[in-house]
């Protein structure tokens, strides 16, 4: 207790100076705030802002630790072939070689996305002269996880900065934000340098040679890999079991492979009440409903075989679910509770209209074919129009009920 109120004082005598907001996030990030409550009637928790972005986090970091062992597995499968038939906890997968290629090319993504990051955070609350805010603790940690392996460096601080500037900063800082800044650094990358987020060089590290060099002689410091979404889109078959999609076993962005990892980190998530089971829920159903009638309409026929869209359409609805960056987007994502809804029942609609844009974009974009990004950015935007309606909505029901009382 001397410490913690030695620092207070502290933060006291110098409450005038410019850098304070500095000091003041490290020293809130150790120890809660010393102001209380002094009148009227208030709601009051253990639990603050900046331990829930801390609990959001430790739901991201199994996803993190699994990203660093499946880039390595990754890299050494695209040189010597992938093991059939591995259980979760086959040690050809969690082995020291495999997590070392993936911690050299991983860490650095988290240390440039949390430096850049808050050191826009810092600048921006030294020139308001306000504290600093805490969203960032969970975007610093979700954009290593939604970028491929070997993006540079260089492009993610450009990216980062345009997101939290851009996306956050000018609505006015964390809780004012319209859309996820995580998404929006991911959809900057997206649109800005595109041939360093799609294709089947960008997944796996040091994919940056050609097949044909290699089989020149050249160094073995180059491999191709692609998703199984750009696999499906270019109508290729897929050569992983559906247990490797369940557990990870493929190419992606760092933490959106495991569904099994999401599945639990989704868990932690609803019971700790930070997560919305409500638009995760609905989501996956509006996923299942997209899915079931495209494979309706291929079963049908109105498709043929020749189209860019029948491989993805053709595709079971519920795999779906267990492939590409669903899964992790609507468990960290959608559920943003800045930027999601707020109603109850606006959380139904939210989520599954995500679901089901996001297979709808899936299939009928074969150049991009993710779509979960662009579909909650796009519900981001539509949240506050939902909530009004649903509020609206409640209104008149009221006053139907009054009026009929008082008839």
């Amino acid at each position: 207790m001397g410490l913690k109120q030695n620092l207070h004082n502290f933060k006291e005598k110098n409450k005038d100076k410019k850098w304070l907001p500095l000091f003041s996030a490290f020293h809130t990030f150790l120890y809660a705030p010393n102001e209380v409550t002094s009148k009227g009637t208030h709601i009051k928790g253990a639990d603050d802002l900046k331990r829930t972005m801390n609990t959001v986090i430790m739901a991201l970091i199994p996803c993190l630790i699994f990203g660093m062992f499946n880039a390595g597995y990754q890299h050494f499968a695209a040189i010597n072939g992938y093991t059939e038939g591995m259980s979760f906890l086959s040690g050809d997968f969690w082995n020291l070689q495999n997590f070392m290629v993936g911690f050299k090319k991983i860490l650095p993504l988290v240390i440039v996305s949390y430096v850049v990051g808050l050191g826009v955070e810092f600048i921006f609350a030294i020139i308001k002269g306000h504290e600093v805010e805490e969203g960032y603790l969970v975007t610093g940690m979700l954009v290593p996880l939604i970028v491929p392996i070997d993006i540079p460096l260089w492009m993610l601080s450009v990216a980062v900065i345009f997101g939290v500037v851009i996306g956050k900063e000018v609505f006015g800082g964390t809780g004012m934000n319209i859309m996820n800044p995580a998404l929006i650094i991911r959809a900057f990358l997206f649109f800005a340098y595109p041939t360093w987020m799609s294709g089947d060089k960008v997944w796996v590290s040091g994919a940056v040679k050609r097949t044909q060099e290699i089989a020149d002689g050249a160094q073995l410091d180059a491999i191709s890999g692609e998703t199984i979404l750009g696999s499906l889109a270019q109508g290729k078959e897929i050569a992983h079991s559906i247990w490797d999609m369940f557990y990870g076993f493929i190419p992606g962005s760092v933490g959106e492979t495991s569904t099994l990892l999401i599945l639990l980190g989704a868990l932690f998530l609803i019971f700790s009440k930070i997560g919305s089971w409500r638009i995760m829920l609905s989501a996956v159903v509006g996923a299942l409903v997209m899915g079931l009638l495209f494979n309706g309409i291929s079963n049908a026929g109105w498709i043929g075989e020749g189209s860019k869209f029948y491989a993805l359409m053709n595709t079971p609805f519920w795999q779906h679910l267990l492939i590409g960056g669903f899964a992790f987007g609507v468990v960290f994502m959608a559920t943003d509770p800045v930027t999601a809804s707020q109603t109850t029942k606006g959380k139904w609609i939210y989520g599954f209209l995500i679901g089901f844009i996001s297979i709808m974009i899936r299939v009928f974009n074969p150049a991009y074919p993710e779509g979960v990004m662009l579909a909650i950015l796009l519900m981001n935007v539509f949240a506050p129009t939902i909530d009004h309606y649903v509020v609206q909505g409640n209104v008149k029901r009221r006053l139907k009920r009054i009026k009929a009382k008082t008839a």
